[in-house]
């Protein structure tokens, strides 16, 4: 029994080990194996002019439109707080700690914005600020928040003739969807991309146009950074770069009958993305939409334009590599300038695997079960193979110690030097005298010493007969009584083992359950 005992506080410790790293430790690598992108030319400005800015994409908070599960469903509500939790801790304790100057969020909040009910969609944005921390103090009030709507929340233009109450009821929580802000000296401009390629009579997309229109008129002197939730038109099958983690998407549209619109769109036509950049002429373009990665170049008539499409944040949303982004917007440069790289550097940082976390925290289960099953009670010596194995090593060892033994009495013998006729010297061992040993039958010890036989031994050694017929009598009884008893003892064995394994669980559970909560809760409960 003290190898089960030994085997459960090691599996213990394990547990232990795992749900540390997986809840927490692996947030901490994450935020170490990250820094705010810097410029060799950093040295000459000052810091504070410096604008630091935390990008996060496509969050999607899950509801009833996810997986096609009621609002009660009990799976519905644990794959919702798992996924709020993780974004939430990410949020925490990744992309919070860095001290970002503005946080700016690339659209998609929810997974089914434009067809929840006003109750399930306050609800969802209940959620999406207590995810994000906007009910606590943690972040600094100061701290400016910038919005751009997506498809998930007001979906596309088509839908906006039919129900326009949905970019009302957007509006009215997170502002303007076509609007610019500033920050270190650097012009952000955010487009609501869903409507820029829209029935040509629509108002929705009327005033996005001249929005755009204006920005292109206005003051040119600071650079521009483009936002917009759905990325810029590419040529099917374009490579997006080291960091993508699944294959790329090719452009798909649908439209609306009789011209009515939009009804999903994988990128911008090519006509909107070449008359957007013509424009704005921005230095660096930002979007979301396609849950992963994608680095791009634009080639445009004023040089090339580097557009960074942002992978989700959450696990639930076909990336099994979650990411966010660090952008350093740094000072304007001078007139003569042309090394734009400088202005807007960027660095996409990447979250835990969360879906490896919870694939490794199964496969341990599975192990633990197995171990708790197949352990022998008394440990790996007493399987036979491990017996024999141990033996013949046993035996290796002793013949080489022998074979050295035996070497070293050669080596440690006296020699004499001979010459022979023809006058040549040998080296001949002395013969050493033997004490006389001991028979093979009987060994003397000295005065009044027992002499133990050979037959005495054949006689110590030979079993009572009478308790060879009284065990042959239990093992063969006449009734055939052998196949009860044998199917009741394996019967006993396998409840011993039962009662083992499940002794074993308990006792991992009641230490690492208490341990798996705090860790779940100190991250969830608001602070």
């Amino acid at each position: 029994m003290q190898s089960v005992t030994r085997l459960t506080l090691l599996l213990c410790a394990a547990w232990a080990a795992a749900l540390l790293y997986g809840e927490m430790a692996a947030y901490w690598a994450a935020r170490l194996s990250c820094s705010w992108p810097s410029s060799p030319t950093s040295s000459s400005t000052s810091p504070s002019d410096n604008a630091k800015i935390a990008v996060v994409a496509d969050p999607q908070l899950m509801d009833s439109t996810s997986l096609g599960l009621p609002p009660s469903s009990i799976a519905l509500q644990a794959a919702e707080f798992y996924t709020d939790l993780n974004m939430r801790r990410s949020f925490q304790s990744v992309i919070l700690p860095f001290k970002p100057d503005v946080l700016l969020f690339l659209g998609d909040y929810f997974d089914g914005g434009p067809y929840m009910s006003n109750e399930e969609w306050h609800e969802s944005l209940s959620r999406f600020n207590h995810i994000f921390s906007m009910n606590e103090h943690i972040t600094n009030p100061n701290i400016p928040i910038y919005y751009l709507s997506g498809n998930h929340d007001i979906g596309y233009s088509a839908f906006h003739k039919i129900h326009p109450e949905v970019i009302t009821r957007y509006e009215k929580e997170f502002g303007k969807r076509n609007y610019q802000f500033s920050a270190g000296k650097v012009d952000f401009v955010v487009v609501d991309a869903q409507t820029l390629d829209g029935a040509k009579e629509s108002k929705e997309r009327s005033s996005s146009w001249e929005f755009i229109k204006t920005l292109s008129s206005g003051n040119k002197s600071n650079p521009k950074v483009l936002l917009t939730h759905i990325p810029l038109y590419r040529p099917d099958n374009s490579p997006c770069g080291p960091h993508r983690s699944s294959p790329v998407i090719n452009q798909r549209v649908s439209s609306a009958a009789m011209d009515q619109g939009i009804t999903y769109q994988n990128y911008l036509s090519k006509e909107t993305s070449d008359l957007l950049l013509s424009l704005l002429k921005p230095v660096v373009v930002l979007s979301g939409h396609d849950h992963d990665q994608c680095t791009i170049a634009h080639p445009t008539p004023f040089g090339p334009v580097t557009e960074h499409t942002l992978g989700t944040i959450s696990w639930q949303q076909g990336n099994l590599y979650p990411s966010f982004m660090l952008l350093s917007a740094g000072p304007k440069l001078p007139a003569n300038s042309t090394d734009i790289e400088h202005e807007v550097l960027t660095n996409l940082c990447f979250l835990p695997k969360q879906t490896h976390i919870y694939i490794w925290y199964i496969f341990q289960f599975v192990v633990t079960i197995l171990l708790l099953i197949l352990w022998p009670t008394n440990g790996l010596r007493s399987l036979p193979y491990v017996n024999a194995f141990v033996s013949f090593m046993r035996s290796v060892a002793a013949e080489l110690f022998s074979r050295t033994k035996e070497k070293d009495d050669e080596e440690d013998g006296d020699y004499e030097m001979v010459w022979d006729a023809e006058g040549s010297m040998h080296l001949v061992k002395k013969a050493v005298a033997k004490t006389p040993g001991s028979s093979s039958e009987s060994k003397a010890t000295g005065r009044g010493s027992v002499v133990a036989r050979a037959t005495a031994r054949r006689h110590q050694l030979e079993p009572d007969s009478s308790v060879l017929v009284e065990m042959s009598s239990e093992m063969t009884p006449e009734d055939g009584g052998k196949v009860p008893r044998s199917s009741k003892l394996k019967i006993r064995r396998v409840l011993q083992r039962l009662f083992r394994v499940i002794q074993s669980i308990v006792v991992i559970a009641a230490l690492n359950v208490p341990l798996y909560m705090m860790l779940l809760f100190k991250d969830w409960i608001d602070r």
